[in-house]
């Protein structure tokens, strides 16, 4: 026995001391965890930590496109809600409009009952050199005959139907160079007579000539309508004084009219079909 001990004593102190250590650190293993799972766990922990980053980059991807999604869906309601009110406005607006001018006509007809009107809405507008002229979409099939006046809903001139089909008309206007109408200076009474320019044309004015020595024109004077005739109803506004001029000659002065109405903004006029003649 003492040989056995004298010849292996060291080995089974080296064994001991082994298993001492050993013990030792599955001690320290049993206490967290088992050596296979915590193997297995350094192992897999960068696949984990793979994992859990592709997994949070899906949710990210998944929560933008929803969210881009709902946003479109959102402007496309908005857009919707835009378009509707935008169509509201524009209604109202065109319901103002058209109560507007519905006044006005009622305004005007009270105030000449001897106008037997006809509605009208323009076609075209023809301008050249020479004629400024409106094509109306009405015509014999509506009682609208040639000489038939215009004017606006407000009772404004704007000029006589020179030509007339079965469901149109043309409209001389009164800045037209072949117009000539008599006319009165609505402050003073005196007789003139109001006439198309070629020069004051291009600028939609007109003159009025044949002005009395001794009347003092006023800037923004009205001129009507004498009604002399009967080719015209009385008392139509023609225009305003824009200022007084000296013919060619030095002899004569004529005044610059311009008209009440802006020929190129006009949508819808009336024509007078009857009235009242003055003698």
């Amino acid at each position: 026995m003492k040989d056995f001990f004298s010849k292996y004593g060291v080995w089974i102190l080296a064994l001991a001391a082994a298993i001492a250590v050993l013990l030792s650190v599955l001690s320290y293993f049993t206490s967290t965890s088992t050596v296979l799972h915590n193997a297995a766990g350094i192992v897999t922990s960068p696949f984990r930590f793979v994992s859990e980053t592709v997994n949070r980059w899906v949710e990210d991807k998944t929560h933008y496109y929803q969210n881009y999604n709902d946003l479109l869906a959102e402007n496309a309601a908005l857009r919707e809600e835009v378009a509707e009110l935008r169509a509201n406005a524009r209604q109202a607006d065109r319901d103002r409009e058209e109560n507007k001018l519905l006044r006005e006509v009622a305004g005007l007809r009270e105030q000449r009952r001897d106008f037997e009107f006809e509605s009208a809405m323009i076609l075209e507008r023809s301008a050249n050199n020479w004629t400024r002229t409106l094509t109306l979409n009405q015509g014999t099939n509506h009682g609208v005959a040639v000489k038939n006046v215009v004017v606006t809903s407000e009772g404004y001139l704007i000029g006589v139907v020179t030509e007339v089909g079965l469901n149109w008309c043309t409209v001389q206007t009164i800045i037209d160079t072949d117009t000539e109408l008599g006319a009165l200076l609505f402050r003073t009474g005196d007789v003139v007579m109001a006439e198309g320019d070629f020069t004051l044309m291009r600028d939609k004015r007109l003159k009025v000539t044949y002005l009395p020595a001794d009347t003092p024109l006023l800037v923004g004077d009205f001129v009507v309508t004498s009604g002399l005739g009967g080719y015209y109803p009385s008392n139509i506004v023609i225009g305003t004084v824009e200022r007084v001029e000296v013919d060619d000659n030095g002899l004569a002065q004529y005044a610059v009219l311009a008209p009440m109405c802006d020929f190129d903004l006009l949508t819808e006029v009336f024509i007078i079909k009857n009235f009242d003649i003055v003698e």
